[in-house]
């Protein structure tokens, strides 16, 4: 299964363009949240998305709700928050939000570690985890240096070991990559990013 996958579009108008032509020859598209920004204009970047006509899977990111994303996404998109899915025989797993949680305000949609770990139990196999933030330790790295990325979701990946998980989050890690146990763990940012899952 050929895979598109993205993060952290923030309403960047040449990069929806950009995907939506990428994402019509992929036989999945994975969306890892932060569509619009600050809960403002997401509307607007489901529009700018719907032109993908190909199977699509997003998780909410810090600047959009569960709730939000759901009431905005095109017809036949799936956003999953704390759920799991089969496409084609592909097992999904989503979990969005800030996690931990986030210092920017009332405005960011931020889960704390005890309720990630929570959500995360609910996904017994996988083979892609598809998240917002990163683990702890990897891609996760801010321009000054810390570490800032989930322990709940590290030990979510060691226990399931999918055989990929996605993520964005932290912009100054876009395009980092990293391994915990068997399963490659890339940053995506708002660039395609082609994966190729075999059957």
């Amino acid at each position: 299964m050929r895979i598109l996958a993205f993060s952290d579009l923030h309403l960047d108008t040449a990069r929806a363009a950009e995907l939506v032509e990428a994402g019509n020859s992929a036989d999945l598209v994975i969306g890892a949240g932060d569509f619009c920004n600050m809960r403002q204009g997401l509307d607007l970047a489901m529009d700018m998305l719907g032109e993908i006509r190909r199977p699509t899977v997003l998780v909410p990111g810090n600047a959009e709700s569960a709730d939000e994303l759901r009431a905005a996404v095109p017809e036949g998109f799936a956003v999953l928050h704390g759920q799991g899915m089969t496409i084609s025989g592909l097992r999904l797993f989503g979990l969005g939000y800030g996690v931990p949680e986030t210092p920017f305000g009332d405005w960011s949609c931020d889960l704390d570690e005890e309720t990630a770990a929570d959500m995360l139990k609910e996904c017994k196999a996988a083979d892609i985890l598809i998240l917002h933030s990163p683990p702890k330790g990897v891609a996760d790295s801010t321009s000054s240096g810390l570490s800032v990325g989930s322990v709940a979701i590290r030990d979510a990946i060691r226990r399931i070991q999918p055989r990929l998980a996605v993520c964005g989050h932290i912009h100054d890690s876009w395009g980092e990559t990293g391994q915990i146990g068997e399963t490659p763990v890339v940053n995506l940012g708002p660039m395609p990013n082609w994966f190729e899952i075999p059957d």
